[in-house]
């Protein structure tokens, strides 16, 4: 039996793409906001009809896999002054990513939510350098990774501290 070249050919270019294609399915999924639970919660889903509270850092998500510190945060354990939540609407007045990750997360919980630059601020840079006097700075085309913890309904929340 006699192999033609146009059938090794044929076989190359086929194992080569069935080889390849994961990593142009990875490329792909680049552009996913990912959700990692540090701290389950036991609260209802989070929504688009609710205003929530949250404790928030953020950092840029390095291709190395490390993370630099935005100089934003809510905690004052990570830098604020003081703890001072922050008060969101899904979807109102928020980057793609954010709105994507915190709807994946139910009340009470802590988890990391990896922003790929297209969904935060793309290239817009944010904020000013620290160098330059600024609290915060992203640079642009930054991915984003905010350690965010949702505290509950801003409705439920102010009423829990009225007590």
């Amino acid at each position: 039996m006699m192999i033609s070249p146009s059938s090794v050919r044929f076989t190359i270019t086929l194992l080569l793409t069935l080889l390849f294609s994961p990593l142009t399915l990875a490329q792909a999924n680049n552009n996913e906001v990912t959700v990692t639970i540090i701290q389950p919660g036991n609260g209802p889903q989070v929504t688009k009809a609710h205003r929530y509270s949250s404790h928030v850092t953020l950092y840029i998500q390095n291709t190395d896999g490390t993370k630099t510190p935005s100089g934003w945060s809510t905690r004052k354990s990570h830098g604020a002054t003081s703890d001072q939540p922050f008060a969101f609407q899904p979807g109102v007045g928020l980057i793609t990513g954010w709105t994507e990750g915190v709807l994946k997360m139910k009340e009470g919980e802590r988890s990391w939510l990896s922003v790929p630059s297209e969904k935060g601020y793309g290239g817009q840079e944010m904020g000013r350098p620290s160098g330059s006097g600024g609290g915060f700075y992203i640079p642009a085309h930054s991915d984003l990774l905010f350690d965010i913890e949702i505290l509950g309904r801003e409705e439920d929340v102010t009423s829990q501290q009225d007590l």
